[in-house]
């Protein structure tokens, strides 16, 4: 077909699609007259009362016979009447945060028993209508020290609970009368849930089965799990069955992915274990100690994985079962008793990750761990901030069949399902090779995709100051004087004001620019870091990464810095180690490792990982030496993934980079890359990515979700404004389109592709780097140099949490980012500071 043809084509195409385009498409994150957009492909449209919650809600409890409900919250604990929905009291847990899973109560209810994220029970008591903490009980991690990281809980009496233990792999029994830990009984890798079955405990292990040799392994939380050898994802998931009498186990079942919340139907002898990581929900037969059935939890057997179902409640009559979809964002009700079929779907809030079913009233009552996203401040217009969830309670009083199949309809509406066989359908044979495919599989005219990942600033931080978007230039820190290259790149090709990121934090961010999805593991542990994130097997989904999808397809694959681990030694300053990686004097020895295989078999190993001591410039260099050695030899991959993490920032601490120098730094590497790919061999068939893993340390006037994202090619528009909403799904997808991989996901399946970023028309203009403005060697002054405001901030920057990517906290770091940038005499904006209630 000749190129004009191909042309006109394209045309139509592009005019088609933005026709078809409604305003649904281009409204920002956010609520809304009639629903909740979210920062990913889908809408919140929940049924029945909502009761919103700041924090992150994972678990609840029915007490009173019904009209009290505890909600387990990430700070807290929040009794709500039923009867009138209405919050009565807020207990704030003393230290840490409470975690992910387990609550309880005491035979006669006057004790509320929730497990703390590192190493506590704790115990309240309620008299007069309220709740006051009572002491808490201690619960060591490993060997009697550090952290347990407990979950699931089950009181057995008014005198003992047994708690599992995360960290210590372990279910632990705790006397109450003694008010300590008494013993431990060792089960599988990562215990998650317990429940009682006649004289047994049934434990769900998170990690699985402990590894046997010639398994190949990964660590969680410094114990070693299953994983698959191929994609080194957690390949394991088992329950165990623990005799009370002797603290033995008697059994090992193995189940699907990720087992966390079960429900035991004794009348039939038969357990129900929810399965999030493999979409199913395993039927255990105890009396075989075996699995009889498996059934499926998504909308549509049609479907690729990502319903992640991860809580479960069953009707004291056994019929039904009602499943939280997480990644679906609804409650799918299956029949039981029939052939297993869904009866049908009731939509809730973000990621359900809790329920309660009132068995005289038949009321559910859901806690959405996400709830309805970022809506600060209380007033509940849009968010500023990420991290400031608000999570929420959906309390469900019709589940009657009408009720399901309305409910149905607004699931598949809300998640785009309607469009399933269209996106499923096999690529035209005939297509003509385009930008961007109509389909998974056809052709385009891209053969190379370079992929940039880098960290942590919304879009008003950066581009507020360009006129031509939605931005917000008192809310601009790093604006044109600090990053040109990315003002350039904007102006130049495409700028996209209402692009979000799906994630919040590096922990979740980097799932979903490499996997479009985070898995239950990763929402329900969000923010405590007790156990472990980042390279853990547990955090990965089943559906692998990007690369995994390529290297199955036959794509060749190049990683630089993605999902790697830096060491230097000896440790020495910024300034010297700059210096010595800059004039390539080799003072310092850099030790890059993954522990992710295909990453190790596929990364630049003098390309470094996220370091604070290492300059990006140093990175671009890197990658531009060996990016031109492979132009050279015609071995460029299909798909490389380069991570530029400097953009991240250590605050203000003493002999480290200033906010302004570390984002200028940021700003030249990337405008280095950029400027060298265009000026190879293959710049007309290479289309480059740019994004935001997470908008975590950042603020925006439209959503806290909303980041910084660049298209670049020679199809590429040139000078455009768009607000169509995109997102980090479908940055994949649209990498995905265009080297011929299918879908992994139902995230990156339904998510909308950047098709109209694109042109018929290529133009092959090269990009020419723009020198920066600010020094990218200039450091924060010594201590003894510092005073006031200045000093202050440097001795808050020294106390965060900064040698691993967003584990400081985020309101300081913000405020010490903001006087940086704007000075002392700036006040910070009130609607930026996080809620101090619930």
């Amino acid at each position: 077909m000749s190129k004009s043809i191909i042309g006109s084509s394209w045309v139509v195409l592009l005019v088609t699609m933005a026709a078809g385009l409604s305003a649904q498409d281009r409204r920002p994150v956010g609520r809304a007259a009639a629903d909740i957009v979210l920062p990913t492909h889908q809408i919140l449209r929940p049924v029945g009362h909502q009761v919103e919650i700041p924090g992150r809600p994972a678990d609840v409890l029915l007490l009173d016979g019904g009209k009290t409900l505890v909600v387990k919250g990430k700070k807290h604990l929040v009794f709500i009447s039923t009867e009138d929905r209405v919050i009565r009291q807020t207990l704030t847990v003393p230290l840490n945060e409470l975690s992910f899973h387990g609550i309880g109560a005491t035979p006669d209810e006057k004790y509320v028993l929730v497990t703390g994220s590192h190493d506590t029970l704790w115990v309240a008591k309620r008299e007069d209508g309220f709740a006051r903490w009572d002491r808490p009980i201690h619960l060591p991690g490993p060997k009697g020290s550090g952290v347990s990281a407990p979950g699931g809980l089950w009181v057995k009496s008014d005198r003992e609970v047994f708690v599992a233990l995360s960290a210590n792999n372990t279910l632990g029994v705790v006397d109450l009368h003694r008010w300590t830990l008494t013993r431990e009984i060792p089960v599988g890798v990562a215990p998650y849930a317990v429940v009682p079955y006649h004289s047994f405990a049934v434990v769900s292990n998170w990690g699985g089965r402990h590894p046997q040799p010639g398994d190949a392994t990964g660590v969680t939380a410094g114990t070693p799990v299953v994983v698959d050898p191929v994609t080194t994802i957690a390949a394991s998931g088992t329950v165990s069955v623990v005799n009370l009498f002797t603290d033995k186990i008697i059994g090992t079942v193995e189940v699907g992915l990720h087992p966390c919340a079960m429900a035991v139907d004794e009348s039939r002898n038969l357990l129900y274990v929810a399965n999030a990581n493999s979409d199913t929900v395993s039927v255990v037969d105890f009396a075989e100690r075996k699995v009889v059935r498996s059934l499926g939890t998504r909308p549509s057997e049609k479907l690729p994985f990502g319903s992640a179902p991860n809580a479960l409640a069953l009707t004291s009559d056994g019929k039904r079962l009602y499943v939280a979809n997480g990644g679906n964002n609804s409650v799918a009700v299956i029949d039981t008793r029939g052939d297993g079929k869904i009866l049908g779907h009731l939509p809730v809030g973000w990621f359900p990750s809790a329920l309660a079913l009132d068995q005289t009233r038949g009321w559910l009552h859901v806690a959405n761990i996400k709830g309805v996203g970022a809506l600060h401040p209380p007033t509940g217009q849009s968010g500023f901030n990420s991290n400031d969830s608000l999570g929420s309670v959906s309390m469900i009083t019709d589940l009657s069949e009408p009720a399901l199949k309305k409910g149905s309809a607004t699931v598949g509406v809300a998640n785009r399902h309607a469009e399933a066989d269209e996106r499923l359908r096999a690529p035209n044979p005939d297509a003509a090779a385009v930008p961007i495919p109509v389909r998974h599989g056809e052709p385009s005219v891209f053969k190379h995709v370079v992929y940039i990942i880098k960290e942590n600033r919304t879009y008003d931080q950066l581009l507020g100051d360009n006129p031509r978007g939605n931005g917000d230039p008192s809310l601009c820190i790093f604006g044109k004087e600090v990053t040109p290259n990315h003002h350039e790149i904007a102006d130049e090709f495409v700028l996209l004001d209402n692009f979000n990121c799906g994630g919040i934090r590096s922990a979740d961010g980097h799932n979903w620019t490499d996997e479009a999805f985070t898995t239950d593991y990763v929402e329900k542990m969000l923010g405590l870091f007790v156990r472990s994130h980042g390279n853990d097997p547990l955090a990965f989904a089943s559906s692998g990464f990007i690369w995994d999808n390529a290297l199955r397809h036959g794509r060749t694959f190049r990683c630089y810095g993605e999902m790697v681990q830096t060491t230097i030694s000896p440790l020495g300053t910024f300034k010297d180690i700059y210096a010595s990686l800059t004039s390539g004097a080799g003072k310092f020895r850099m030790r890059n490792k993954s522990h992710i295989r295909a990453i190790s078999k596929n990364m630049c190993p003098t390309y470094p990982g996220y370091h604070p001591l290492v300059p990006d410039v140093y990175r671009a260099r890197e990658f531009v030496k060996e990016f031109k050695q492979l132009d050279q030899l015609g071995k460029v991959p299909h798909l490389t993934l380069v991570f530029l993490p400097n953009d991240h920032i250590s605050g203000t601490v003493p002999g480290l980079q200033t906010p302004a120098a570390a984002v200028a730094d940021n700003d030249l590497a990337l405008g280095r890359i950029v400027e060298a790919i265009s000026r190879s061999s293959i710049w007309p068939r290479t289309c480059i990515f740019v994004v935001e893993d997470d908008p975590f340390s950042g603020w925006d006037h439209v959503d806290g979700h909303r980041t910084v994202a660049l298209v670049v090619s020679p199809y590429t528009k040139r000078k455009a404004v768009i607000s169509t909403r995109f997102t980090q799904a479908g940055m994949v997808k649209t990498i995905e389109m265009i080297l011929g991989l299918p879908a992994m996901n139902q995230n990156d399946l339904f998510a909308t592709p950047m098709t109209e970023c694109f042109t018929a028309k290529p133009d092959y203009t090269p990009y020419t780097c723009r020198k920066n403005r600010i020094r990218v060697d200039e450091t924060t002054a010594a201590l003894d140099k510092l005073e006031g405001p200045a000093r202050k901030d440097a001795l808050a920057s020294m106390k965060l949490d900064l040698d691993e990517v967003d584990e400081a906290d985020e309101d300081t770091l913000n405020r010490i980012l903001w006087r940086a940038m704007k000075g002392h005499d700036v006040p910070y904006p009130s609607r930026f500071v996080p809620r101090r209630r619930p």
